[in-house]
């Protein structure tokens, strides 16, 4: 405990920041040894997605002092590989996430790196395209994706448009332990730095091109898309979540003839409050109910919910009695299937094409690669392991072979203009996909039905524990080691026929903290520890040809997965 009293005095001395100091008073104060405990036991860990905590004081928490000595780093990892570097910043509606582009721009500035910055929040796919579009050596994000609102973070980019890489994120890190918080952070004025032309506003035409660019992956005749519309109308819903997407996502739509797009009023403007939804994730229902509701008035075709900063995107559809939310997984295959179908029918030979998703995403994938005759790739968790493959695909000079890639967390991408999941790209796909099968009378629900009747039932859940504190990170690391040493001999009636353990490194594979149980029948559970929250994720896989006996298999494992995790 000496440690974290000793930080916590070092931040009182050396704090300047009146709400910060205010924050480190009232904790030294209170005595709390838990509370100054999580703020002080360990530095915010610099992973490949770069930071991610709670806002707040300390070491353990997003606020300028870290995200000053991060970019100190990063300056200097940059110095040291990059002659007259450059960096793309941008931001979402997060709190604290001016303040800390901010910063961040003039500690590069002060650096000697040119900083370029969105002038307003903007998804994260247009930070990625622009990092590519101005030749920048780098890329910084403000954003904590679909986290709680207390969250912020800072996602780091590479000169390819992806998120670091593993070696970029451990030489990044190597940097910034060398830095000391209060004595070694370079920084100068943001308006001054603006005024000297070491900062830079992205122009306007930088984000034109990139809703362009989008533009470009759509599969229908853009001049045919109105009267398409006219032929079946699309009726949309569409809710922010009080993040970025709202600019790019109405843009997309407009420009490809969607244009019957209701918003939801309480979620269109930004706010890192997140007054409706403290979880902005379209994943979970409580998200999407502001939306629903206002489904359940004006009767549109989808419901469309970007999470805030609008690379992720869930939907909803009625179904029955209530509007169904379509899985990550269901979604991913949906726009796959959709995809491919349309590229056949313009003559396209997919027998080069490849799609990419991860090794947690649903095996119907590989049903669909049988019938159009695409190839699978499958990587880690994370989409920057998937523009890997796209920027591997575009140095051999190949990157036309690149169709999909998706996530089961929500995160699609068609085309190869950003290295990132895309929601604003997504959104568009989606759209027409419903069009498309309105014209045949179905609706996103009805169109997954077809693809389970004809493929069999692959159900997918996720569940997510959480062991929050100093005494959960340690907890999570016996859960997992356990996992490994003690590996059952069957689970939820069915016996497990092997395991695979990802730490070391499989095939093409860099090593990662994942579990897999295979049981018989192709059936399986996947255990990962989250890199951005402390949680456990485990992911069960159920199949059979008929739907009541899948979902009652994914309910044992479910159930079985808790047990394991408790």
């Amino acid at each position: 405990m000496n440690d974290v009293q000793e930080r916590l005095a070092e931040w009182l001395e050396h704090v300047t920041d009146a709400e910060l100091h205010a924050e480190l008073e009232s904790l030294q104060n209170a005595g709390d040894v838990s509370a100054i405990k999580d703020a002080f036991y360990q530095d915010l860990e610099f992973g490949t997605a770069g930071l991610r905590g709670i806002i707040g004081a300390g070491t353990n928490r997003m606020n300028i002092y870290t995200v000053g000595r991060a970019t100190q780093g990063f300056a200097n990892y940059l110095n040291e590989h990059f002659e007259n570097p450059t960096v793309a910043i941008a931001r979402d509606s997060r709190n604290k996430g001016e303040e800390f582009v901010r910063l961040a721009a003039g500690v590069l500035a002060a650096n000697g790196i040119t900083a370029w910055v969105y002038p307003r929040i903007e998804p994260t796919p247009a930070l990625s395209f622009a990092v590519r579009d101005l030749g920048c050596s780098g890329g910084i994000c403000m954003t904590a994706s679909h986290n709680p609102a207390p969250y912020n973070g800072y996602k780091a980019y590479g000169p390819d448009g992806c998120q670091i890489t593993s070696e970029a994120a451990a030489a990044i890190s190597a940097a910034i332990q060398e830095v000391d918080t209060f004595a070694d952070v370079r920084s100068m004025d943001f308006d001054e730095a603006l005024s000297e032309e070491k900062v830079r506003w992205i122009p306007e035409e930088v984000l034109d091109r990139f809703i362009d660019a989008v533009a470009a992956q759509s599969l229908v005749q853009l001049e045919g898309a109105q009267a398409a519309d006219e032929e079946a109308p699309l009726k949309v819903v569409y809710t922010p979540l009080n993040g970025t997407g709202l600019e790019c996502v109405s843009r997309i739509l407009t420009k490809v003839g969607i244009t019957d797009v209701v918003v939801v009023p309480e979620q269109a403007e930004p706010d890192g409050d997140f007054p409706t939804c403290p979880y902005p994730n379209p994943e979970i229902r409580e998200a999407l109910e502001r939306g629903i509701a206002l489904c359940e008035e004006v009767n549109p075709d989808l419901l469309l919910a970007t999470d805030p900063d609008a690379d992720r995107v869930g939907v909803a559809v009625h179904d029955g009695e209530d509007y169904t939310l379509l899985s990550g997984n269901e979604m991913g295959v949906l726009l796959l299937d959709y995809v491919a179908k349309m590229r056949v029918a313009r003559g396209e030979d997919l027998s080069r094409a490849i799609a990419v998703t991860t090794i947690v995403s649903s095996s119907m994938v590989d049903a669909l690669a049988k019938e159009y005759g695409f190839v699978v790739r499958r990587v880690l968790t994370g989409f920057k392991y998937i523009g890997e493959v796209i920027g591997q695909l575009e140095a051999a000079g190949e990157a036309d072979r690149f169709i999909f890639g998706f996530e089961e967390s929500y995160g699609y991408l068609s085309g190869t203009h950003v290295r990132d999941k895309d929601a604003v790209n997504a959104s568009m796909l989606i759209c027409q996909m419903a069009q498309y099968y309105k014209q045949q009378g179905m609706n996103l629900a009805d169109a997954m039905r077809a693809l389970y009747e004809k493929h069999g039932y692959f159900k997918n859940a996720t569940i997510s524990v959480e062991y929050p504190g100093a005494s959960g990170a340690d907890r999570m690391r016996v859960i997992m080691k356990k996992a490994r040493e003690e590996a059952p001999v069957e689970i939820a009636g069915l016996d497990v026929t092997g395991t695979v353990d990802y730490a070391p490194g499989i095939g093409e594979l860099p090593p990662a903290n994942v579990m897999s149980y295979l049981l018989e029948k192709g059936n399986k559970i996947m255990l990962r520890p989250s890199g951005t929250e402390p949680k456990i994720k485990a992911y069960m896989f159920a199949q059979d040809k008929d739907e009541a006996r899948a979902q009652q298999l994914l309910e044992r494992l479910t159930a079985a997965a808790r047990e394991i995790l408790a």
